[in-house]
């Protein structure tokens, strides 16, 4: 690797306590705030506090579930009619993913369609999205630090992403204190999507020297910490390992892309009520041992088949584990989490050809170490179900 770029969020304020900040950094960037949360408020009323206390009025947009057209096109005219000129986004991925999505249309003007990939037009933005805060509430998607929001399209039963460079946030706020009351169930579902963020990466054909201290770093306190977070969720030095594991994933899978599993995520979440990280959850492993294979049968001298074996590694804390002893860990952790299976979401055979179709084109799927075929896809699928 000889040449690679690298970009992020303007600033990456991280720490216990952080979200004291934010008031002051939306300051700087505007006089009405635009304040986006989900369906528990409460969560973000320190921040709305902190904004009152610092004299910047706030519009307060309530996100009821993942970032749709339907959605997104409200929240811009909203964050328009109360004249904002700063995002605040307050919550897990998919508020901050709605947030990302309004800055981004508040200063395009054409309709979203004309802007997503896959089943859009996939029209570059060409204006620089209004300033945007950012402070998860979930340690997850690392969606605090990159260029896309993923935009769910209901008629097209797929999610797809609205994606710019100047779509980064200009300011990251990671507390872990404000994941401290996430629940067990939420709590295991996007430590896995921050596992497997990591992960992904890390084996990308796009990964660079960067993005691989990065990965490396973050895959370690996920192992040693989702349990523990899982367990307890008041422990703080187990939160603040996630909250850094969910940045570093955002962080690589920003500048390496990621891989088979969010190609599958991307269509799968958009079919079936599933959480996206109970869908990594679910894939990763088979993904894993189906990476593996191919590259052992097509390439076998890529640079990429042993990093299958350090990742194991590093995940198990065992100095001589291999692809496979990391596969073996992935699912126990799994069950122990308590994943559910995709089944009981609807997947179902017969909307494999469908799925696969769809997957092959995902942008995700650019980054696994080689191009897995229809095939070799169905075969996942069918483990999985």
């Amino acid at each position: 690797m000889s040449h690679f770029e690298f970009s992020t969020a303007s600033r990456i304020i991280f720490g216990a306590g952080a979200h004291k900040q934010i008031a002051q950094i939306a300051k700087s960037y505007g006089a009405h705030a635009f304040v986006v949360v989900d369906v528990t408020p409460e969560r973000a009323q320190a921040i709305l506090d902190g904004l009152e206390e610092a004299g910047v009025p706030a519009t307060v947009y309530v996100v009821t579930g993942e970032p749709s057209v339907e959605s997104v096109t409200a929240g811009v005219e909203q964050a328009k009619a109360a004249g904002a000129d700063v995002i605040v986004a307050v919550g897990g991925g998919s508020v901050i993913d709605t947030g990302k999505a309004v800055a981004a249309l508040s200063t395009n003007r054409r309709p979203i369609m004309d802007y997503l990939e896959v089943v859009g037009q996939g029209i570059p933005l060409t204006e620089p999205s209004m300033p945007l805060i950012a402070a998860p509430t979930t340690a997850g998607t690392g969606a605090e630090v990159t260029r896309n929001a993923v935009i769910k399209v209901p008629e097209e039963r797929v999610k797809v992403s609205l994606r710019s460079a100047t779509m980064m946030p200009a300011a990251a706020v990671v507390d872990p204190e404000l994941t401290l009351t996430v629940p067990p169930n939420v709590t295991a579902s996007t430590g896995l999507d921050a596992l497997t963020q990591c992960f992904e990466p890390y084996v990308s054909c796009q990964s660079n020297p960067l993005t691989d201290g990065i990965a490396r770093e973050g895959m370690q306190r996920a192992a040693r910490s989702l349990r523990r977070a899982y367990e307890d969720g008041k422990d703080l030095a187990a939160r603040t390992d996630m909250a850094i594991a969910s940045l570093f994933g955002g962080l690589a899978l920003a500048n390496a892309k990621l891989g088979a599993v969010h190609g599958f995520a991307a269509v799968l979440g958009g079919m079936y009520p599933a959480p996206h990280g109970v869908v990594c959850a679910s894939l990763l492993p088979f993904v894993m041992e189906t990476n593996v294979a191919a590259l052992q049968a097509r390439k076998p001298d890529s640079p990429l088949l042993p990093r299958f074996d350090e990742a194991a590694r590093l995940v198990t804390g065992d100095a001589g584990a291999t692809a496979a002893d990391g596969v073996v860990w992935i699912q126990e952790l799994c069950a122990e989490l308590a994943m559910p299976g995709l089944r009981q979401f609807g997947l179902k055979e017969e909307d494999f050809p469908e799925i696969v179709a769809h997957s092959q084109r995902a942008s995700s799927m650019k980054g696994n170490p080689l191009r897995l075929t229809d095939e070799e896809l169905t075969a996942i699928l069918r483990r999985v179900l």
